[in-house]
């Protein structure tokens, strides 16, 4: 009977020791000093090992998205209607979704196995005995890192899904690129691209806290840092994807005309 009670109690303890955690990231947030130099750093260090794998998912992720919706417009003999399509897709789910697997697989791994390094090596606990709050100083800057991140990220991969399908509707299956243009705003205005814009910021504060979390509690050794990092990825596409379901559902409530 105690082998039940522990496997149920042990997630229980990580998801309580989770918002733990998150209430005290948020408590921080509004205490001084902040830790300046290390927010930059690590803005630095995500920005550093994310910008690249969004700019490869993005173009590919549009061209398939817009051809696939201008085969359709196609047998209707509407193609000049693309740029709808594209600022659609693009705005709504192409920029987030890319978000979601930029951050969670190479931000908040490369954040995870950091912290994870940190605690092995007891610096984490070190901290503490100084009577510093790592928290305060390793987690908040980590957390809003990410977030800003993930903010950037989001308007730079609609930025350049907009502009790869405007290429590849223009140049390959020749649609007019004014007819295009005038039609982006067809379907999509600026409650889309706000709501876009809160889905990236809850993507990167869900990540950089999921990724945290897992890094100051890893245990086991450098093989608890590789389980530690895995489970980032897991936990952070299930709070990810989650999170994009919840805000299209709510934001759908306000934008749609």
């Amino acid at each position: 009977m105690s082998a039940y009670v522990q496997v149920l109690t042990k997630p229980l303890n990580g998801l309580g020791g989770f918002f733990a955690m998150a209430l005290d990231t948020f408590v921080m947030m509004f205490k001084r000093p902040f830790a300046w130099h290390e927010y930059v750093v690590q803005t630095w260090f995500v920005a550093r090992v994310s910008v690249l794998p969004a700019l490869t998912l993005t173009v590919p992720y549009a061209v398939l998205i817009t051809f696939t919706f201008n085969v359709l417009l196609n047998e209707f003999g509407a193609a000049d209607f693309s740029g709808a399509g594209a600022a659609v897709s693009t705005v709504n789910q192409i920029g987030p979704i890319v978000t979601v697997l930029v951050v969670a697989g190479a931000g908040a791994t490369a954040i995870c196995a950091d912290l994870g390094s940190r605690t092995i090596r007891d610096e984490i606990d070190a901290l503490r005995v100084m009577g510093i709050n790592p928290i305060q100083t390793l987690v908040l800057p980590r957390v809003l890192a990410a977030t800003t991140v993930a903010l950037a990220l989001s308007a730079t991969v609609i930025s350049i899904g907009l502009a790869g399908a405007f290429l590849f509707c223009v140049y390959v299956q020749n649609v007019s690129a004014g007819a295009f243009t005038s039609q982006i705003t067809l379907l999509t205005g600026g409650g889309d691209v706000i709501v876009a814009m809160v889905k990236a910021t809850l993507f990167g504060m869900a990540a950089g806290l999921i990724a945290c979390y897992k890094g100051i509690s890893v245990k086991g050794g450098p093989a608890g840092v590789g389980n530690a990092v895995n489970e980032t990825v897991v936990f952070a596409f299930i709070a990810l994807f989650a999170i994009n379901i919840i805000v299209t559902a709510v934001g759908i409530q306000f934008t749609v005309k």
